[in-house]
């Protein structure tokens, strides 16, 4: 069969929930007999393109890709199809069926809608809130945004006055916050796309003495999250299944190498998420699990 290797390209790699993907994919390979090499692009597709190029050179047997743009890492992907290695998607999708042999992602619309039930239980059915957006970029953040606006259009007087793109980033999700409560001194609650945002947010609203009056909720199951719900600071996270799809990933590859087949019906794989409050939060015993 020659040199073994699987590559995972990981995305963001300030994001927890994309670091500890990476670090699961690679166990999970290598605990297989693969050899596993790990690389960043930080959602910049040239950075992406130049990675698979490597991969296609080093003759890799599988990629295992957490796409860079849903539109713009698609001719990366066809390039590795050329070049017959199997792509396997993770975390986020690519807008063409057809091309990798699955696409793993969490089921964002489930968890938007768990986040965003326990989010109206948090500040009550009445108030002004802004959100915090991901990378438009990735349509997880589209769809987690969609999923919000599901549950909370069914309440009149919950009144969105700002959104704002905040690209998953921490440091952004502060900044975009200040500016939010500048212009809306009145708010009671953030929904934010993901848990470095909120965390953003909660930095900006500790600094203006706020936090006490405005509810922050998040969406990732990140360690930090985690802390900030003990330290009553966050209302809740959603888990993203992030360990359970990584290694599924690979299994699946290693499938298709040994077989030609994944052993799954359908490219398209969503993986149920897991609402996180202070009721719950002392059974997260490890990074992005949740003792059931």
């Amino acid at each position: 069969m020659g040199r073994r290797t699987d590559d995972d390209h990981r995305q963001r790699s300030v994001q927890p929930v994309l670091v500890h993907r990476s670090e699961v994919a690679k166990k999970t390979a290598e605990g297989l007999g693969y050899k596993a090499v790990v690389g960043g692009h930080k959602g910049d597709t040239n950075t992406e393109s130049n990675l698979i190029d490597t991969a296609i050179t080093n003759k890799s047997v599988a990629i295992i890709l957490d796409p860079a743009n849903a539109d713009g890492s698609v001719g990366a992907v066809k390039r590795a199809i050329a070049a017959n290695i199997p792509v396997f998607l993770i975390n986020a999708e690519i807008n063409q069926e057809g091309l990798a042999k699955a696409q793993l992602v969490s089921n964002n619309a489930q968890g938007a809608a768990l986040g965003a039930t326990q989010w109206v239980e948090s500040v009550g059915d009445k108030g002004k809130y802004v959100e915090l957006f991901g990378a438009p970029s990735d349509n997880n953040a589209a769809t987690r945004s969609n999923g919000y606006e599901t549950v909370l259009s069914q309440y009149p007087d919950l009144v969105r006055v700002g959104k704002d793109v905040a690209n998953w980033d921490r440091t952004q999700g502060h900044d975009k916050m200040q500016a939010l409560l500048q212009a809306n001194p009145d708010i009671i609650g953030v929904i934010s796309g993901n848990d470095e945002m909120a965390l953003g947010a909660i930095a900006a609203l500790k600094k203006a003495g706020k936090l006490d009056q405005v509810k922050v909720g998040g969406f990732d199951g990140s360690p930090d999250a985690i802390a900030a719900i003990k330290a009553g600071e966050l209302q809740y996270t959603v888990l993203q299944p992030v360990a359970v799809f990584s290694e599924a990933a690979v299994k699946q590859a290693d499938n298709f190498i040994k077989t030609g087949k994944t052993g799954v019906d359908h490219e398209k794989q969503l993986f149920d998420c897991i609402l996180i409050t202070k009721d719950n939060v002392d059974k997260y015993n490890s990074p992005f699990v949740l003792e059931q």
